[in-house]
């Protein structure tokens, strides 16, 4: 039993970055810890360059390592570890925060946002700048939201109206506005960590999940199920956040060049998030998934099956939250956009 805990533990060791390869004695080590793959999904990618540039541009002051596919923490445990001082950044999808605060419940409303250049111009202006400090009296400070992409339905059968989704168990992110969602189908939510999402669907402990195309991809989520329905019904956004206290310990010239590098980097990647999306889509694809796209009159059936869900936590999101999203969705645009 030793042998194998050490094996383990060898692989593990194998499989992160070596601090004294890439950072100096004199370093502040910044250790950022994400549950998805650095090469091949929005989040990873995002955070595997802005540790490169600020490893280029501050070294001998700052270092930045990132620890991919929950190998440091999971978004479960990330938080609590960042308040300890742990971990010093993360970038959680913003359902996670739920004991901190009810307001990121806005981004999981069903069908509120019609493509992530509506998110965007939400997150940018005045509310959504307000929502990264919703945590700081509790210890954790927002720093800049991160785009994934719009949400699809998959399952081990076919979705194309709401009740296909009829006593279905789907996979989901601990949110109660998601759990309520999927209530609204008539079918059960279960709450698993997204690195057992793969083997509860292979297994059956679960039938379908929802999620970008890119995690769909990246976990090979196609494989294990029947097909993925083109719904866009939601949007997974991510929160760069560290705690008050590590911010604050920062020299005021440190911190100001690492949050104008991390913002450069936050504009950069979330304007290709499309990009990366549609190529993870190709890629499905290619590797033989099924994808099944909706007519306008089944995708009205979606968005009426689950309209309920707004009134419930109305209260909780904020109304002129809501208005502001519904503005930012109906922004001048020259594209058709992801969803509708």
């Amino acid at each position: 039993m030793k042998a194998l805990a050490a094996a383990l533990a060898l692989t593990l060791m194998s499989a992160l970055p070596a601090l004294a390869e890439v950072c100096t004695p004199s370093d502040i080590v910044i250790k950022f810890a994400t549950v998805v793959s650095a090469t091949d999904n929005p989040k990873g990618i995002a955070a595997q360059i802005f540790a490169d540039r600020v490893n280029a541009e501050m070294a001998g002051k700052v270092c930045v390592i990132v620890y991919p596919d929950s190998t440091l923490y999971d978004d479960d445990t990330v938080l609590q570890a960042m308040l300890q001082g742990d971990v010093q950044m993360a970038a959680p999808s913003l359902s996670k925060f739920e004991a901190f605060t009810k307001v990121f419940r806005l981004f999981d409303l069903p069908f509120l946002f019609p493509d992530v250049a509506a998110v965007d111009a939400f997150e940018t202006a005045p509310a959504g700048e307000r929502m990264k400090s919703a945590m700081t009296a509790r210890g954790l400070e927002g720093l800049e939201f991160w785009h994934s992409g719009m949400k699809q339905f998959s399952a081990n059968r076919p979705l194309l109206r709401p009740e296909d989704a009829t006593g279905l168990k789907f996979r989901i992110q601990p949110s109660a506005v998601i759990a309520s969602e999927i209530r609204a189908l008539r079918a059960q939510p279960q709450s698993i960590a997204f690195s057992d999402v793969y083997d509860a669907l292979r297994t059956g402990v679960v039938d379908g999940q929802e999620n970008t195309w890119s995690n769909i991809y990246a976990q090979k989520l196609y494989a294990v199920q029947d097909g993925i329905t083109e719904t866009n019904h939601g949007v997974l956004e991510y929160l760069v956040v560290t705690s008050v206290d590590f911010l604050k310990s920062l020299p005021p010239d440190t911190r100001a060049q690492l949050l104008a590098i991390l913002h450069g980097v936050t504009v950069e990647r979330n304007a290709a998030v499309t990009a990366v999306e549609a190529k993870s889509r190709a890629a499905i694809l290619a590797a033989g998934g099924h994808i099944r796209t909706l007519t306008p009159e089944e995708r009205a059936q979606w968005v009426a099956a689950m309209q309920p869900v707004w009134a419930e936590f109305r209260a909780d999101v904020g109304p002129d939250n809501i208005e502001a999203a519904q503005a930012a969705g109906r922004r001048p645009t020259n594209d058709a956009g992801t969803g509708g």
